[in-house]
């Protein structure tokens, strides 16, 4: 196989296929550490059942919110996600009211609100009626409050070091916030520079 060949094949081919199964994988653990968790604790596995049950039923019976002037935001995560954590502490010092609802059926939300696989990350949020997926800045999601474009939302894939909830030490990876609508269109919605 020729250079350029190879290069096209990764491309077009390889990278849309390990992009997804990298955030899948990594979706994974987080359920993974949620459910032994679970195991971990004094509870008896009969509770933990009843909670995963009541988790699911919640998923399939709310609805989006409307879009309002107030900070309200959804998120739903695996139960022991550390960096959710972070980004929901993250939100809460921005001046954003936050229902909490930990879920070990996160595939089943994204598929719900529309997140393509390409933009996936470990939680997703509903603010004000449009879907956030991953450590998004609370400063994007206001610019999206504030300008109110015709997109589905906002996504930063992947979990980047140093987004907000994924902070460590001042090492900051660059990454962008994309935003995503209906038709599939992905656009880049703000851009940001890494540091070491």
């Amino acid at each position: 196989m020729s250079h350029k060949k190879f290069i096209y094949c990764w491309q077009k081919r390889l990278l849309p296929i390990l992009i997804p199964t990298a955030v899948r994988v990594a979706v994974i653990i987080c359920l993974t550490a949620g459910v032994l968790g679970i195991w971990g604790n004094t509870a008896s596995i009969s509770y933990a059942h009843a909670q995963l049950v009541s988790s699911h039923r919640g998923i399939q019976n709310q609805q989006t919110p409307s879009k309002s002037t107030a900070l309200n935001a959804t998120v739903y995560h695996s139960p022991d996600c550390n960096c959710c954590g972070g980004w929901i502490d993250h939100l809460k010092a921005q001046g954003f009211k936050i229902t909490d609802f930990p879920t070990p059926d996160i595939e089943t939300v994204k598929q719900k609100y529309n997140v393509p696989d390409n933009l996936s990350s470990c939680h997703t949020a509903i603010v004000n009626g449009y879907v956030i997926e991953g450590h998004v800045p609370a400063d994007d999601i206001k610019r999206l409050l504030q300008e109110e474009p015709k997109v589905i939302g906002l996504s930063v894939p992947q979990m980047p070091v140093g987004t907000p909830g994924m902070e460590m030490e001042n090492r900051k990876d660059p990454f962008s916030v994309f935003s995503f609508d209906r038709n599939d269109s992905v656009a880049v919605f703000n851009n940001y520079k890494g540091s070491r």
